[in-house]
């Protein structure tokens, strides 16, 4: 209901004025007010900018390639120098030999700059596959001069993805680099494996004439096996879609295959060591000694040869030098 007129002491009504919100002059921004919030909003922007700045990495200075014969590759852009390379002399990898001498001379014809196809040295696990990509490396540089030198580079695995930034980083050097990725599997939906068929040959621009690739894996085609089938269960055409995760070994010239050793290879990995290290144990107790360990071990191999000539030296108390 609407409020009646209030009456004067004469008796007369008059009109009660409309009451005005007390408010309303701070609720309509002044010229000043406007400017300062548009100053702190300013100021606010500068600060996060200012704090992301510093959060960036910084871009990576180019490598000098001449402190070092190998190096390790981090998504950052940095490629970090490895003074001393963990490796195997060549002649130490046992029940390989078809395998080493296909690698080496593809790495030597490289190292001349000749034609030479990318690697993938796959199967067996604790067969020497990794071993053999260092040794070959430090075969090819032993009698060379320092400026025709071959740079190894590892990636890993979980950093594929920016392998066309260290392809861009080496294609103007003077040197020739083996890029190297070991144990270079894809599981589940993991699509990084499409940076790597890029740079192995399906990109613009390509491999660089300077870079060759060498990878290892436990699988043939780089996939699990039920990657693969589920592929081609819920493709529209499962054939082109295994086609597509299939192709990526298919890329690499060269498939050098590792299989399980023979007891007698196991037996001359073992004694090879035993014999460069200058570990002198009684010919019948060291095989009956290695046997047992490969059986408590359940499988013979490059590696578990390794690991017994380890805990046979380390009982022994002789060191692992070579003499």
């Amino acid at each position: 209901m609407p409020k009646k007129p209030s009456k004067t002491a004469a008796g007369k009504a008059t009109k009660t004025p409309a009451r005005k919100p007390a408010n309303l002059a701070a609720k309509r921004p002044t010229a000043e007010t406007a400017d300062l919030a548009q100053e702190r909003i300013v100021r606010a922007l500068e600060t996060i900018a200012a704090h992301l700045a510093t959060q960036a990495p910084a871009s990576a200075a180019p490598t000098s390639f001449e402190r070092a014969d190998a190096y390790v590759w981090h998504p950052d852009g940095r490629l970090s120098a490895v003074p001393r390379v963990s490796r195997v002399d060549l002649f130490l990898l046992k029940g390989i030999d078809r395998m080493r001498d296909i690698l080496i001379e593809n790495t030597e014809r490289f190292a001349n700059a000749l034609p030479a196809n990318n690697a993938l040295l796959w199967g067996a696990r604790g067969m020497g596959k990794s071993s053999l990509v260092k040794a070959a490396h430090a075969s090819i540089n032993a009698d060379r001069k320092a400026a025709d030198k071959l740079k190894l580079i590892e990636i890993h695995r979980e950093d594929i993805e920016t392998l066309p930034a260290l392809m861009e980083q080496l294609r103007g050097s003077s040197f020739r680099f083996i890029v190297f990725c070991d144990d270079l599997s894809f599981d589940g939906n993991d699509a990084s494996y499409k940076s790597l068929k890029a740079v192995l040959e399906g990109g613009i621009e390509g491999r660089p004439d300077n870079v060759i690739l060498y990878a290892t894996s436990n699988r043939r085609h780089l996939l699990a096996r039920d990657m693969i089938e589920n592929e081609r269960s819920t493709a529209i055409n499962p054939g082109e879609a295994v086609e597509e995760k299939v192709s990526l070994s298919d890329r690499f010239g060269l498939w050098l295959g590792f299989h399980r050793c023979s007891q007698d290879e196991y037996l001359a990995m073992v004694r090879g060591y035993c014999g460069h290290f200058g570990i002198k144990v009684d010919d019948e107790a060291l095989e009956r000694e290695a046997l047992e360990w490969s059986t408590t071990r359940g499988s013979r191999s490059g590696r578990v040869a390794w690991q017994f000539v380890q805990e046979l030296a380390g009982r022994l108390g002789v060191k692992l030098t070579a003499n």
